[in-house]
């Protein structure tokens, strides 16, 4: 008698999807779409109603907290290790901050009512998006710190390994005037800063895009705020 080969496995490059058991995986992913990020796209606004919850794949996304007079500051980003829209998980599906597309690539979207409808029949998506909202809140927290108390060097030298571990490439275009609304700062004090790792031979900077050169000595460079980040996600979501 011939013997049926079980059927393949979507594959999935999302995370936090890739943490759910098989029937979990087969039911969110049923409920999908894959999508493309594209630079400078807005996937949400504060106080606005998310209609999609987003699972990156490839590209990544920046959150970023308004303040009046269309300033702002990144406290967070999300790729491939995470979600944008975690809000829905306490049944909230008002976005709480302004999110925008940083690297282009391919991503996973469900509408957000289809991933509600999910969460009430999945103890087992529930805790991995539960642990992940952790996490999340933890990194802004980190992220507010570093804000108020840690210099503009190494504070760039943690964006810099931040998103070159999103990014999955030594080489990203990035303006200093996009640095320096990401930073929160003008964009002299960004020339000056990437100028000083560059100096170092740290990074490579050049009409727009950002090659990172030494990334042990971008670690050294940079605040204690990374590797904070990275062990926090470690610890919850091992």
């Amino acid at each position: 008698m011939k013997i049926r080969a079980p059927p393949r496995q979507p594959a999935v490059q999302n995370q936090l999807i890739a943490r759910l058991g098989t029937s979990e995986r087969r039911s969110l992913l049923a409920r999908c779409e894959m999508v493309q990020l594209r630079p400078a796209d807005v996937l949400s606004e504060p106080g606005a109603p998310m209609l999609h919850v987003y699972f990156p794949v490839q590209g990544f996304i920046s959150m970023v907290a308004l303040i009046e007079g269309g300033r702002g500051v990144e406290i967070g980003m999300v790729g491939n290790e995470g979600m944008l829209g975690s809000q829905v998980v306490l049944g909230v599906a008002t976005a709480p901050l302004h999110a925008l597309v940083q690297g282009a690539g391919a991503c996973l979207r469900v509408r957000t009512d289809a991933c509600q409808s999910e969460l009430a029949r999945s103890p087992a998506l529930v805790d991995v998006l539960h642990r992940y909202l952790y996490v999340q809140m933890a990194q802004m927290a980190i992220s507010a710190g570093c804000l108020r108390f840690h210099l503009l060097g190494p504070r760039l030298a943690r964006w810099l390994l931040m998103t070159h571990d999103h990014a999955d490439a030594d080489s990203f275009p990035v303006t200093q005037e996009f640095l320096a609304y990401m930073l929160g700062v003008r964009r002299a004090g960004v020339c000056a800063a990437a100028g000083a790792l560059q100096q170092l031979g740290l990074i490579h900077y050049r009409r727009g895009n950002f090659t990172v050169l030494d990334r042990r000595g971008l670690q050294a460079m940079a605040c204690s705020c990374y590797a904070a980040g990275k062990r926090c996600h470690a610890d919850v979501l091992p």
